[in-house]
Parts: C-alpha cells; structure tokens; sequence
C-alpha cells in the first residue's frame, strides 16, 4: 500500500464489487419521487401532502407491485419539497427528468401504464409555465 492510500481504495472497490456480486442491487429503469411536503395550511404554495400526495404514492407503490414492475421498472420514493407544490402533487421521473403535475390517485393508472410502455401521460407534464411558478 502507498501513502497516498490508493491501495486501500483499490482495496474497498474489491470488496464493493464482491459484495455487489453475492449481494446485487436492484436497478430499475426510472425512480418516481412523490413530493410529500407539508407546509402550513395558509401558505399561498399548498403542500403536496395536504392535496393527497401520501395517498398518489401508496397508489403508484401498490400498481407498479400489482403489474410486476417494482423490481426493474420503476421505484417510488417520497421526497421532500420538489419546489412545485403549486402545481399539486408533484411527482418528478428520473432519469428522464421531468415533472408531473396536478396528479391524483384516479391518475395512477395511467401514469403506471405509460412506464411499462415506456412513456408518459403527456397531460400531466408540467411545461416551462409550471416550473416556473414552483
């Protein structure tokens, strides 16, 4: 091992990459973030958690399960503030880098169908408009 440490780091990324292999990771294609703020209730913005955002992300948990997609599809976290809560519940696709808005529980199924066809619900994308009003 040299001073610099490179030995040990060389080292860590050994056993990483042993453990990766008897323990692998599961990578999906898309992780879905459902904001879940709450702000107080006379804040102009809202919250994303006043307007049913625990209710969309138990929704979109429970069909990704329901379609077998959970595992390499798609994954829903929550999140904090998304910075868009006055577009109602947020909820931003990575890595395609893009905000739904607006979005309610009877929104789910579309939003679950368009990832397995490897789309989106275009009506629930918010534009330049949106994002800008945060």
């Amino acid at each position: 091992m040299t001073r610099s440490g490179r030995g040990r780091s060389s080292f860590r990324l050994t056993i990483r990459s042993v453990l990766a292999t008897l323990w692998p990771m599961a990578q999906r294609r898309r992780y879905l973030f459902v904001c879940t703020n709450l702000r107080p209730d006379d804040n102009p913005k809202g919250s994303c958690a006043a307007k049913g955002s625990e209710a969309v992300h138990k929704a979109l948990k429970e069909q990704l399960f329901q379609r077998g997609l959970a595992k390499v599809e798609a994954r829903v976290c929550t999140a904090s503030c998304l910075d868009q809560c006055a577009t109602g519940v947020s909820v931003l696709v990575e890595p395609d880098h893009f905000f739904y808005g607006r979005v309610t529980v009877d929104d789910v199924p579309a939003i679950v169908e368009a990832l397995q066809m490897g789309g989106r619900v275009e009506r629930l994308v918010l534009g330049p408009e949106d994002l800008g009003r945060g």
